[in-house]
């Protein structure tokens, strides 16, 4: 069973309801060690001098930020301790506000929130009054000797939070090159259309079931396989063929709406469809009218 990393309180106004913090995420990532192809042996790092080559121990290690000159500003743990922030255990929430009004791009690492004893009524009433408002609350708490910015969201009952980026972790698009190119960039009405088309005919209720990582089962079944003696040529698995040529984006968008049409009526949930067809058969030529108008 998990365990909770945190725990403490959330606060707001003068209410604070004891909670307990489980991580609600479960990282599955095929790891590997690093091997001496020609022994077998696992291979170790060890922390060398840059200057000298010889290994130094941890005890002589310390934290340095590095100077444009190159130079470094050494920081000892006593230096980081005493900039630690005020380690008060509680989830202090600032403002509530609307879900919609938070760009998912903030969002970062996602923690159940559980009642602490004898916490289960008040819980029960801020997660049922933050669901019937519709709203999320933004606060801040302590973990780890790090301040973070999160946000607290009622679903189903219960209380989920995420951590959150600061604005100025966030990359600004005028950062990026190549955005630039859609100001000159036209966009025909007839490709607009089948566009709006393939995107109704794609849609649907979102069912993470439905979603898997393939590239982890196949590496987990490539694994598999050589630790029973597969040793066989199929192992290696040809490229896929790369294309240059030219896109024809209409028959591109064409062939898309066709073959999700097709697919959509192969499916098991085709019976209870959200009514993409008849919503992109409709949507069409209405909008194509208003154009022409």
């Amino acid at each position: 069973m998990p365990r909770a990393i945190w725990s403490g309180s959330i606060s707001f106004g003068l209410v604070n309801i004891p909670v307990r913090l489980f991580t609600a995420v479960r990282r599955k990532t095929v790891r590997f060690n690093q091997i001496d192809s020609s022994t077998g042996a696992r291979v170790k790092q060890k922390l060398v001098s840059a200057d000298d080559g010889e290994e130094v121990p941890r005890e002589r290690i310390v934290k340095g930020y590095s100077l444009e000159d190159g130079s470094y500003v050494t920081v000892s743990e006593e230096e980081m301790t005493a900039l630690d922030p005020d380690m008060a255990r509680t989830i202090d929430i600032d403002e509530f506000i609307d879900l919609a009004d938070i760009d998912p791009i903030f969002y970062d690492s996602a923690y159940y929130l559980v009642p602490g004893d004898q916490a289960a009524k008040p819980y029960k009433l801020l997660a049922t009054a933050m669901e019937e408002a519709g709203k999320v609350g933004i606060c801040h708490f302590v973990m780890r000797s790090k301040r973070y910015l999160a946000a607290v969201r009622p679903v189903d009952g219960r209380l989920l939070l995420s951590t959150m980026l600061y604005h100025d972790e966030i990359v600004d698009h005028s950062e990026i090159d190549g955005f630039d190119l859609l100001a000159d960039t036209d966009i025909d009405e007839r490709e607009q259309a089948m566009a709006e088309q393939l995107i109704a005919t794609l849609d649907a209720t979102f069912d993470p079931t439905r979603h898997s990582d393939s590239y982890r089962e196949a590496v987990l079944e490539l694994i598999e396989r050589k630790a029973a003696g597969d040793r066989s040529d199929d192992l290696l698995r040809a490229p896929a063929p790369s294309s240059d040529k030219v896109i024809d984006l209409m028959a591109a968008l064409e062939a898309s709406v066709n073959e999700a049409k097709k697919a959509r009526k192969r499916h098991p949930a085709a019976g209870r469809n959200t009514g993409g067809d008849k919503a992109a058969e409709k949507t069409e030529p209405s909008k194509r009218s208003e154009r022409s108008a």
